[in-house]
């Protein structure tokens, strides 16, 4: 037993060998910082509060799992003009890739940016991360932060008309992918940012948003195709004073997906949105977890989260909201909801509310269940036939989720998605 312990210790991370790339002052700091964090947490095991519902195992062995590969689908948001950066097996592809110019936008690369000894990125890159980590530790995204070496660097200070995508092609079935987004929404901007792609066999990635005042950021992603990929993904945000973010997470495939997404809303008026939607049957595991801190007056929130599982698959939704003393008025909305359309599955909730503040309306609420059987005879009744059936009441589940992204023609794409998903997948 204790050869099998010691066999099993070996194929975790070792923690005190990580070398942080090299890079400019600052950078170096940020990643040193970040490694000590690390080394103080520890990884993240099944004792942890946090991670009770999902397995970190494959997450933080020394080798990933291998992931076949399936035909890579590019085709997402063809129809919309945009600025792509397409990263392959975490690596740039600058011939795949679009002019990285644009109006109101400056794009680099992180592996460019960190080799100098300033940049506006510094109060961005491992900062907001790095307050993170209280009460609720993040370990794999201090790794991130830590051995990191590409991603984009963003800065908008206009309101660019493109958006801005990242592209993941997944090419090499034992690929180890490490990303890390920095942005920063100067006074008055706004941006789209889109992700699409399965990355690569295992994923590590992080973006870190700053929203200064009256800015908006849109955040729209697509997680797939390759059904053996294993994903965490961490999204930071700091809002100020009238400043938008909202954020829609598609996942329809995937053996293991965990998404972290922590905001933290220090101007007044502020609004945060977080929503996700996924479907997926069989060794399907999918676990959201959002923590919003509300630090200012009159500031809103809202998680919205649907789940679809069949043939065992499994959902996971950790969701808090967190109003510290003064911030007064806020209203705080949360939700998660599944539907099983099979006996084996199984969705694991854990909605809270922390309040410090008297003036505050929120409220959370989390259900489970299958298919409404007086809806599905009502469409039966009328020559739809069961599988369609079943698909529509599906769709409908997933309405409340999907109708958070605002702009129509993406909203449509995610529909479209969606439905071929289901007609695939139907007995």
């Amino acid at each position: 037993m204790a050869q099998a312990q010691a066999c099993n210790q070996s194929k975790i991370l070792n923690l005190e060998a990580l070398e942080p790339p090299g890079g400019g002052e600052w950078a170096t700091r940020a990643r040193n910082s970040a490694l000590e964090r690390l080394q103080q947490m520890g990884l993240p095991g099944r004792r942890d509060e946090y991670w009770k519902y999902t397995r970190p195992d494959t997450l933080i062995q020394t080798k990933p799992p291998k992931a076949a590969l399936h035909k890579s689908d590019s085709s997402m948001f063809d129809g919309i003009e945009k600025i792509r950066m397409v990263f392959v097996d975490g690596i740039y592809d600058s011939d795949a890739s679009d002019s990285l110019d644009g109006e109101g936008i400056t794009i680099e690369r992180l592996s460019k940016v960190t080799e100098k000894d300033s940049h506006w990125a510094k109060n961005v890159y491992g900062v907001l991360e790095g307050g993170s980590h209280a009460p609720v530790k993040r370990p794999l995204a201090a790794l991130n932060t830590a051995m990191a070496t590409d991603g984009a660097v963003i800065c908008v200070t206009g309101r660019p008309s493109k958006p801005v995508h990242m592209i993941y092609v997944h090419k090499s079935v034992t690929s180890d992918a490490i990303l890390n987004h920095v942005i920063r929404l100067e006074e008055g901007s706004s941006l789209t940012f889109l992700e699409t792609g399965p990355a690569a066999a295992r994923f590590n990635k992080t973006i870190e948003v700053d929203v200064g005042d009256n800015a908006e950021f849109h955040h729209i992603r697509i997680q797939g195709r390759d059904h053996e990929r294993r994903a965490a993904t961490h999204t930071f945000a700091r809002l100020g004073e009238n400043s938008s973010f909202k954020s829609f997470s598609l996942t329809v495939n995937g053996i293991l997906t965990r998404n972290e997404c922590v905001v933290e809303l220090t101007g007044s008026n502020g609004v945060a949105h977080v929503a996700g939607a996924c479907v997926g049957d069989g060794d399907f595991h999918h676990d959201d977890t959002v923590f919003i801190t509300h630090d200012a007056e009159n500031c809103e929130s809202r998680q919205v989260f649907k789940k679809v599982l069949r043939g065992g698959a499994k959902g996971v939704f950790q969701g808090k909201i967190l109003v510290r003393e003064g911030a007064q008025k806020t209203d705080g909305y949360q939700i998660s909801q599944s539907l099983l359309l099979s006996d084996d599955c199984e969705f694991n909730a854990k909605p809270e509310l922390e309040i410090y503040a008297d003036d505050v309306a929120c409220s959370h609420g989390s259900t489970s269940g299958a298919i409404d059987e007086d809806s599905l005879f009502y469409l039966r009744a009328r020559g739809v036939p069961l599988e369609i059936a079943t698909d529509l009441l599906t769709l409908a589940f997933l309405a409340e989720a999907v109708d958070e992204v605002e702009d129509e023609r993406l909203k449509g794409e995610i529909n479209a998605l969606l439905t071929d998903w289901l007609e695939r997948r139907r007995a």
